[in-house]
């Protein structure tokens, strides 16, 4: 098997498994865009209630 390609149609094919090599590299990067999605989610979550994540990383009671 050869790694060269005659056209681009053919370098899309990837010799029959073009649906399975682009559609993997499909999902992993919609899982690492999911991810880094999420991730900024809960960093501006965090940001936005300072005094509460302070109390739960000290150990701090809780006020009433």
């Amino acid at each position: 098997m050869s790694m060269y390609w005659n056209n681009f149609a053919d370098f899309l094919a990837m010799g029959g498994y073009g649906l399975y090599v682009w559609g993997s590299f499909g999902m992993a990067l919609a899982v690492i865009v999911a991810e880094v999605l999420q991730l900024a989610a809960r960093r501006k979550a965090l940001a936005a209630t300072p005094q509460r994540t302070t109390r739960l990383a000290t150990g701090a009671p809780h006020e009433a």
